[in-house]
């Protein structure tokens, strides 16, 4: 690919002038090791389901009380998204996640010593929560927005199924470790994984095309601009801009019907609903690692569609197929894994992040350079979703001594993140970004 230098009065790089690419783009192995990253950080997010059933065990912490600490990873895993995106600009790709990844581990560590909820609630509450956020969806967004031009939508796929395939990677794992030997070890594994991958961050990774002279994959050459100031300031900014625009509202609800169908809901208690039928946990974790099988393939596979379908239509359809395939859980859950089960979990599998593609595109529609903060901050809406179902799931577990009004609930949510994804309006082509004078439209 030929790499075109900068126009006559453009400012010049801060790094070396640009070059010619090998056989294979620079690209491509920032890509790879994105992914690796982001499977290296994905034990986190698997192990809060395997843990609710121990500690209940081991503290008689009522699994609301143990809700509450989910509920509050979850929330800040989202809040802090839009934040580090920002960072990202201001410090670059490389410090900022291997931070997060040091904070992952400290604060898993710091639950083996635990006695009280609080201290679930800090840890891995707080410290977690905030670390994974760094390294949230944003991250991808970040990556592929800067490094690649032509195939995104194939980039953020196959980086979004990255979080899938570390859970195939863990989850069997740290379910054997907590049937085994007890939750401590498996707190420990993650730890151990995240740390793991600060290296190959810290001497792989590069913040942006001009650090190594070259152009974004598909793109021309362009200098690497200087890092924007104001961190915090930028992203309230970009957010109050966006909550000037229909479509942010829009994106920001339909994401948050995402996040509680999904981590809020299957991810943290489709183990203890399954065990309560009868089935071993070590059995439901395997359906849930077998999700991510499936889910590779969907959210690779939606990337594609989405470089060449309409994002808001696509959106429309997972979000029907979802809500239809969860109202029907409640009566497939049983203490052995029959083929109906199996084909919910193959089907829910393809859908789970599916998501993920279309909406980041149309984030990068209507907000332009702004997309992966505005991203941010509805991954945030996102995660507050998972939050809110998350505590409520197992609060609902309590009361009622079943999770099925959850499932049922959370079907008929999705129906209408269906009809709000239909909404959302296409921005005309070479339209103004929506955040700098954007009208209130959907």
């Amino acid at each position: 690919m030929t790499q075109t230098a900068p126009a006559p009065g453009t400012a010049p790089s801060r790094t070396r002038p640009p070059r010619r690419t090998g056989r294979v783009h620079r690209a491509w192995s920032v890509a790879a090791v994105t992914f690796v990253t982001i499977i290296g950080a994905a034990g986190f997010a698997s192990l809060p389901g395997l843990l609710i059933e121990p500690l209940h065990e081991e503290f008689d912490w009522s699994r609301g009380t143990i809700g509450v600490a989910v509920s509050v990873n979850l929330a800040l895993y989202g809040i802090t998204a839009p934040f580090a995106a920002a960072l990202m600009d201001r410090f670059g790709i490389r410090r900022v996640v291997a931070l997060a990844l040091a904070v992952i581990a400290c604060g898993a560590v710091a639950t083996v010593w635990m006695t009280a909820p609080w201290q679930l609630v800090l840890c891995w509450g707080v410290m977690v929560g905030l670390g994974s956020g760094s390294m949230a969806l944003a991250f991808a967004a970040t990556v592929t927005g800067r490094w690649f031009t032509a195939r995104r939508g194939l980039v953020t796929g196959i980086l979004t199924a990255a979080g899938a395939s570390g859970q195939l990677v863990f989850l069997p794992l740290l379910a054997w470790l907590v049937d085994r030997h007890g939750w401590r070890p498996a707190t420990v594994t993650v730890a151990v994984a995240a740390l793991a991958v600060v290296p190959f961050v810290w001497l792989l990774l590069r913040d942006h095309p001009a650090d190594v002279g070259l152009a974004p994959y598909g793109g021309t050459y362009a200098p690497k601009p200087a890092p924007a100031p104001g961190a915090a300031r930028r992203a309230l900014k970009v957010l109050a801009d966006a909550a000037r625009t229909g479509p942010f509202w829009l994106l920001a609800g339909t994401f948050a019907i995402c996040g509680a169908s999904t981590n809020g809901l299957v991810r943290t208690h489709f183990v203890p609903a399954a065990h309560d039928h009868g089935m071993p946990v070590t059995a439901a974790a395997g359906l849930l690692a077998v999700i991510g099988v499936f889910d590779v393939a969907g959210t690779v596979a939606s990337g594609w569609f989405t470089d060449r379908f309409e994002s808001r239509r696509l959106l429309a359809v997972y979000y029907a197929l979802r809500g239809i395939s969860l109202l029907f859980l409640p009566i497939l859950l049983a203490p052995s894994v029959r083929p109906p089960l199996i084909f919910f979990i193959v089907f829910y599998g393809l859908d789970w992040v599916a998501t993920v593609p279309p909406t980041i595109a149309l984030c990068r529609e209507h907000y332009g350079d702004d997309g992966a903060i505005v991203f941010g901050w509805v991954l945030a809406s996102h995660q507050i979703g998972a939050a809110v179902v998350a505590f409520l799931g197992g609060l609902a577990r309590d009361l009622t001594g079943s999770y099925d009004v959850v499932w049922y609930a959370s079907g008929a949510l999705c129906a209408v993140a269906a009809l709000m994804a239909m909404v959302i309006r296409r921005r005309p082509p070479g339209g103004a970004a929506e955040p700098t004078g954007g009208t209130r439209h959907a």
